[in-house]
């Protein structure tokens, strides 16, 4: 029983990750086409610039969280709280940056 609880945290936790570094991803491209946008991209890299810290914090827990899982039943559960919230809160951040943008850049 122990086992299969370990693996489904461990999938929470994975999933919890990409989330989290899903974001990181989304804005790495925003970043990306502002600067090459040059001035026109100002505002957009100012706000992509204010949202590395909330990005970089979830991908961090939901690591940490990740590394919980290795243990017994107790630090799964741990990894679970972690890294699922982490992933929750990053989903968060990922609409609200894409609804903020949706429709501005060039495809």
């Amino acid at each position: 029983m122990g086992t299969v609880f370990g693996i489904v945290a461990f999938v929470i936790a994975l999933v919890g990750v990409l989330a989290a570094l899903g974001h990181v991803g989304y804005l790495a491209m925003l970043n990306k086409s502002a600067k090459e946008r040059g001035l026109a991209g100002g505002a957009t890299a100012d706000y992509v610039n204010s949202r590395w810290k909330v990005a970089g914090g979830t991908a961090l827990v939901a690591l940490i969280g990740l590394l919980f899982t290795t243990g017994g039943v107790v630090p799964d559960i741990i990894g679970i709280l972690l890294a699922g919230g982490a992933g929750i809160a990053a989903k968060g951040a990922l609409d609200s940056t894409r609804r903020e943008f949706r429709g501005q850049l060039p495809r």
